[in-house]
């Protein structure tokens, strides 16, 4: 069994082992090809201050290459005996170097060696949820397009209130994710700080070129206070987590239109046949299984902020082992909010548009506000137009013109999809992946 990064010269009892242990070792293995680049970096800036020499640089920095490559490919384990991810990279190391293996620590604590594994899978885990995001976003605005002629109900307190269309409510969502794209960005952009080099929470007395290993991983900069570097710690994940709720929020809100359209009563849409479901009993049913699923677990994904802010609500200043279970319910959560979005983008693009909803008098009364225009733009007085329109109702005798024409930005007529297009786009230039992509692919390179 190997020895613990910590463990003086008594062992620890098993139950609380496994007890302070938790879930660490199969979380870590989201962070195991981070942890490799958080060390390449750091034994690169270790070299350039003499820590290191040359020729153990370039050993270490070969081996970790390998490890890297296991981990991408999915077959780096964490044996048993072994801590986490950090001493299973270290246990490699010292069985292909020896002590050599062991110097990869100079300089830094496992407090700052988590944060920087955290903040470079989550990055990247941001990267794959705003391209997810985006791939569903061209869905609903291509839909949008598609059919921007086709007038649908407008519902207030569930009564039938204004004419809308499918042009208007496949584009509401896409500006939807447009805005909850900015909330990414600024997720991103606190994530892609640097914590390397704050060790415990409260620097080294080693001279430490953090500005060095910044570079060479290509964070936008460092996080500067190493006392605040540490603070960081559930801070992060909790700003994350509230982007992350943003998103999941819109696809929830989405998945109930979808749902309710669906059923009989509506008939408003039809949702590809395998995207749904039947019955053990009843051979007439389709149910809405996919979209109920995403709207579950998107409101999961929306109790993520609260689950975070909870466990390090009471904190002060400074490491504490609490911060180790909100691995627990943040690492998984992007995967689930990944697969919402594909499911959603799929969905969508298979879904099926009735272009004959009013066709069916129930909805004629909608048309009431576009005749009360109609009579006010003629010259009535507006709540005498109301009140003859309200009259004509109540007596049966009211005939719906569907024949309407709104011209407003943003209305049935002028979806002003090209600038919600633009919108979009502008906010994902901002965000500067490449930085990060070529900065690790240079690390990284033979």
């Amino acid at each position: 069994m190997a020895n613990k990064l910590w463990e003086k010269n008594f062992e620890v009892n098993k139950e609380i082992e496994r007890f302070t242990v938790g879930k660490d070792r199969e979380l870590d293995l989201y962070l195991a090809k981070y942890d490799v680049l958080g060390s390449m970096a750091h034994i690169t800036m270790l070299e350039s201050i003499g820590l290191l020499k040359k020729e153990e640089l370039n050993q270490l920095l070969a081996e970790l290459k390998q490890i890297y490559k296991q981990a991408d490919a999915g077959n780096f384990k964490i044996e048993d005996g072994v801590e986490d991810v950090h001493s299973q990279v270290e246990l490699l190391l010292t069985r292909k170097l020896g002590n050599m293996g062991k110097k990869i620590h100079s300089g830094r604590s496992r407090n700052d060696q988590v944060l920087v594994d955290l903040k470079l899978f989550t990055r990247h885990a941001l990267k794959d949820i705003v391209e997810q995001s985006k791939v569903l976003f061209d869905e609903l605005i291509q839909k949008s397009n598609q059919y921007k002629e086709v007038l649908m109900p407008g519902y207030t307190h569930l009564q039938i209130a204004m004419p809308s269309s499918f042009g208007l409510w496949f584009g509401a969502y896409a500006e939807s994710l447009a805005d909850d794209m900015l909330f990414l960005q600024a997720a991103y952009k606190m994530t892609n700080r640097n914590p390397l080099g704050s060790a415990a929470g409260y620097g080294s007395s080693f001279p430490l070129n953090r500005t060095m290993t910044t570079e060479l991983l290509g964070f936008d900069s460092m996080d500067y206070n190493v006392v605040y570097a540490q603070m960081g710690r559930g801070k992060m994940e909790r700003n994350v987590a509230f982007a992350m709720a943003t998103v999941a929020g819109t696809l929830a809100k989405m998945a109930f239109d979808a749902c309710l359209f669906n059923c009989q009563n509506f008939s408003f849409v039809k949702l590809p046949k395998e995207c749904t479901t039947g019955s053990s009993i009843m051979p007439h049913k389709k149910n809405p299984d996919v979209f109920e699923l995403i709207r579950a677990k998107s409101n999961k994904i929306q109790s993520l902020p609260q689950q975070v802010m909870l466990i390090m609500n009471n904190l002060p200043v400074g490491y504490f082992r609490d911060l180790q279970i909100i691995k627990e319910v943040f690492l998984p959560a992007f995967d689930e909010l990944k697969d919402c979005l594909q499911m959603a983008a799929y969905i969508i693009n298979k879904m099926e548009v009735n272009e004959h909803i009013l066709d069916n008098t129930l909805y004629d009364p909608m048309f009431s506000v576009e005749e009360v225009n109609r009579l006010a733009a003629a010259g009535m007085p507006f709540r005498d137009a109301y009140k003859k329109v309200g009259l004509e109702i109540e007596g049966g005798t009211f005939h719906a013109d569907k024949h309407i024409h709104h011209t407003h930005e943003g209305s049935i007529g002028n979806l002003c999809n090209d600038k919600i297009e633009a919108l979009m786009q502008q906010t994902l230039e901002g965000f500067h992946f490449e930085r990060m992509e070529e900065a690790e692919k240079k690390l990284l390179k033979e």
